[in-house]
């Protein structure tokens, strides 16, 4: 059985950089086929704490691998782990 790798976007309600992020993210969704939670951090107060203004955020569990732009190498290479 083949692991499927889950990935977190973190993003607030009217942040472009967020929406850029995951539109950026599309192609990669469908070539490697992980998951994708989109998470508003403006309903979780906690959330809102941890990352303010510091978003869009793209993790994997607790992992940060990027935030404000999509690192294409950084994403790929956690890809590759699979």
């Amino acid at each position: 059985m083949v692991v499927k790798p889950t990935l977190t976007l973190y993003t607030r309600v009217g942040c472009h950089l967020c929406e850029e992020m995951k539109l950026q993210l599309t192609p990669f969704q469908q070539e490697y086929g992980f998951s994708l939670n989109v998470v508003s951090i403006d309903t979780d107060s906690y959330l809102r704490l941890r990352y303010g203004e510091r978003v869009p955020v793209l993790a994997a569990g607790e992992r940060e691998i990027c935030h404000y732009h999509l690192n294409k190498k950084l994403v790929l290479d956690y890809l590759k782990t699979f």
